[in-house]
């Protein structure tokens, strides 16, 4: 039976269950809506031709539904310390990549419907160097206080993942690891914090790097 585009052909996959089912109209990937992306390294990336294809590095994806509009007065403590904490990312050790316009930050994409759902997207050399940046520095300030700014979801709303070094995930291949996280729980295809699976090469093989739309592209 042929696997589903971006998903490893090899894996088992299991009927959607009840909560998958409250996702439908969250995490099924859409057409992005506004104007064409053009989504570039940031200035300190850190991939380069010379990276061995055989590495990996994690890439992670949160979302969030912003209580209010940005420039509105419930999102003001949020908006103020983007600048600062986007900075802090792009210095932090093991900082490859992060999604991001010209702004300089992801909140003016809306790659959902609802236009209050906000997707933050990033890779980094190894998941001890994200944890270090998510709990470890000011980012986790912004952590404590999420109660006020987002709404809380009932469903899965960060995932992690292995990519190859040189690969740059887009929002349509971030969607599809969450639903999968969802559906299925922590695996090879997407996992947690909690729940960390090593690379496994067979794995990454069998997956269909070309089924998912890349950045750049509607």
């Amino acid at each position: 039976m042929a696997g589903k585009k971006g998903v490893n052909n090899h894996e088992k996959r299991r009927s959607p269950g009840a909560t998958a089912k409250r996702l439908a109209g969250l995490l099924s990937p859409q057409r992005l809506s506004g104007r064409r992306l053009d989504i570039g390294l940031t200035t300190n990336s850190r991939i380069t031709a010379g990276d061995n294809v055989a590495e990996y590095r994690i890439a992670q994806v949160n979302i969030g539904r912003v209580k209010g509009e940005l420039d509105g007065p419930v999102m003001v403590g949020f908006v103020a310390r983007l600048e600062e904490i986007n900075a802090l990312a792009d210095r932090s050790a093991g900082f490859v990549w992060r999604l991001q316009t010209e702004e300089g930050n992801a909140t003016y994409l809306r790659p959902y419907e609802d236009q209050r759902m906000l997707l933050n997207m990033s890779v980094w050399k190894s998941v001890e160097d994200l944890k270090h940046y998510v709990y470890k520095t000011a980012h986790a300030e912004l952590l404590r206080q999420r109660q006020a700014w987002f709404d809380k979801l009932d469903a899965v709303y960060a995932a992690l993942w292995w990519v190859p070094v040189g690969h740059i995930p887009g929002i349509d291949e971030a969607k599809k690891r969450l639903v999968h996280l969802e559906e299925h729980g922590p695996t090879q295809f997407a996992f947690t914090f909690k729940n960390v699976f090593p690379p496994d090469e067979e794995f990454q093989r069998g997956i269909d790097w070309a089924g998912f739309v890349a950045c750049g592209v509607r």
